[in-house]
């Protein structure tokens, strides 16, 4: 009765979040929200490379997808867009620690709505005229925990916290600024470029830690195959060519 609760609980999850539960055929792959666009173009190209695979995506903050996955979501792959959250699914037995690899990375950026005053630097977010800065939601958000490292470092975060709004996702971040609901945000350079018409980067934000995305199979996935497959794709050079059109980098 426990396993069947769970069940029921981990699909009610995925139903609450927009996914109906796959078939039996279909490849579950949970992604950080800022891979949404790459990946959907990877999952055609690897579908047509599989007779009979098919990709079904599960988009949103990192932190957020391995809450599901811990609960017994029916999960395949989870990419990742920190190497945090992808240490703290490997140290909760929850993905094939041999097949885990890094894939791609992405640097930090500071935004503003198209055509508004830019700051010249990250200090003048203290300024009366920035009165909201979105930023990811730390505790789930990598995003957020990159943004806060740059704003601690620099002195920052306690002066900015009361403008901070928190968003659940890097592209809650970069929706917020594209509709001018704040006067700046913080988002990766993959993201600002998918709405280039509607926001300015102003400047690229140094971090200690570099933002790298890891991928790995589930351990409990009932497509083990097809999983590795899957990451070995995404690792492979046609991937990887998609990956670098949509600015991303590699580890």
């Amino acid at each position: 009765m426990r396993r069947l609760s769970a069940r029921l609980f981990a699909s009610l999850l995925f139903v609450l979040a927009g996914i109906a539960p796959a078939h039996a055929e279909d490849l579950i792959v949970s992604a950080a929200a800022s891979l949404t666009d790459a990946f959907k173009e990877i999952a055609t190209g690897f579908e047509a490379a599989h007779a009979g695979a098919k990709i079904q995506f599960n988009f949103a903050a990192s932190g957020t997808l391995l809450q599901q996955i811990a609960k017994g979501a029916p999960v395949d792959v989870f990419a990742s867009a920190d190497l945090a959250t992808m240490d703290r699914a490997q140290s909760q037995g929850l993905i094939v620690v041999a097949e885990r690899r890094n894939f791609a990375a992405n640097t930090l950026v500071l935004i503003v709505p198209k055509g508004s005053a830019r700051p010249a630097a990250i200090g003048d977010l203290a300024q009366p005229a920035y009165k909201r800065v979105a930023v990811g939601n730390p505790a789930s958000v990598p995003v957020g925990r990159y943004t806060q490292a740059a704003l601690t470092k620099a002195g920052l975060w306690g002066p900015l916290e009361p403008k901070l709004i928190n968003a659940q996702s890097v592209r809650q971040v970069l929706d917020y600024v594209a509709r001018s609901e704040v006067e700046a945000g913080f988002v990766y350079s993959t993201d600002a470029a998918i709405m280039k018409d509607k926001v300015d980067v102003v400047l690229t934000v140094p971090l200690e830690e570099p933002v790298t995305y890891p991928i790995a199979p589930i351990a409990a996935s009932t497509h083990s195959a097809m999983a590795k497959a899957f990451v070995d794709w995404v690792s492979g050079a046609q991937a990887q060519a998609v990956l670098a059109r949509y600015g991303f980098s590699k580890p």
